[in-house]
């Protein structure tokens, strides 16, 4: 139950956001784009400071953004949203693709996914992820209003990911101790935080590459 709420929160969030935007000059909107980059900045940091082995945090970087940079993550994925966009910009110059990149890897990056999909699935609660919803509710709103309509595909994405985290708790639960929930929260929580980097103008980085680094964790905790 938690996961769909989550799912729909995402949509009538983004829904909401699409009639605010109606009425935002770009002017406005870039400044609304950089205090976003600014929150979402905030959120990054406050997850940081979760990990407890800064080695695990390093090798976890270094091995996920290897696999990541040979699958090109950030391409398949900006590849999909620059699809979306065509199909439904016609023609007008849009950010669909940044919007849509942006919103999925904040929404599906962090403890709250992982932790609430667990519990969802183990049948101990959804109090998790009914936050979580809301959290991304407002997010939503605040995105959609900036980048438009590619906002509400991320809801998708959250869906399967969320949903088959859930799916697969009795087998994942087991694996999942506090430390390592932690060591990927911190992983998690600097690519969300290279995500602010992106959308404050300071840099240009695929974060969608560095994905795979958020799994390491689970692997090297076993051995350090």
């Amino acid at each position: 139950m938690g996961v769909l709420v989550n799912f729909l929160s995402v949509i009538v969030g983004s829904l909401l956001g699409l009639v605010f935007k109606k009425g935002i000059p770009d002017k406005i909107s870039d400044t609304i784009t950089k205090g976003v980059g600014l929150c979402v900045l905030l959120i990054g940091l406050s997850g940081v400071l979760l990990g407890e082995n800064m080695l695990i945090t390093v090798i976890s970087i270094v091995i996920g953004a290897a696999i990541g940079e040979l699958i090109d993550i950030d391409r398949l994925l900006n590849r999909l949203g620059k699809g979306i966009e065509k199909k439904l910009s016609k023609g007008k110059e849009s950010n669909v693709a940044q919007g849509f990149v942006s919103a999925t890897l904040l929404f599906c990056v962090g403890a709250m996914t992982v932790v609430g999909s667990l519990n969802c699935g183990l049948g101990i609660e959804n109090d998790t992820l009914y936050t979580k919803a809301l959290l991304d509710g407002i997010s939503a709103i605040i995105f959609a209003s900036t980048f438009g309509y590619g906002v509400i595909f991320s809801a998708v994405p959250v869906l399967v990911l969320q949903g088959g985290i859930a799916l697969s708790a009795h087998y994942v639960a087991p694996l999942l101790t506090e430390t390592i929930i932690n060591e990927m929260t911190c992983v998690g929580s600097l690519l969300i935080i290279a995500l602010s980097f992106n959308l404050l103008g300071i840099c240009k980085l695929k974060v969608a590459n560095y994905l795979p680094a958020i799994f390491i964790p689970i692997l090297l905790c076993q051995f350090m």
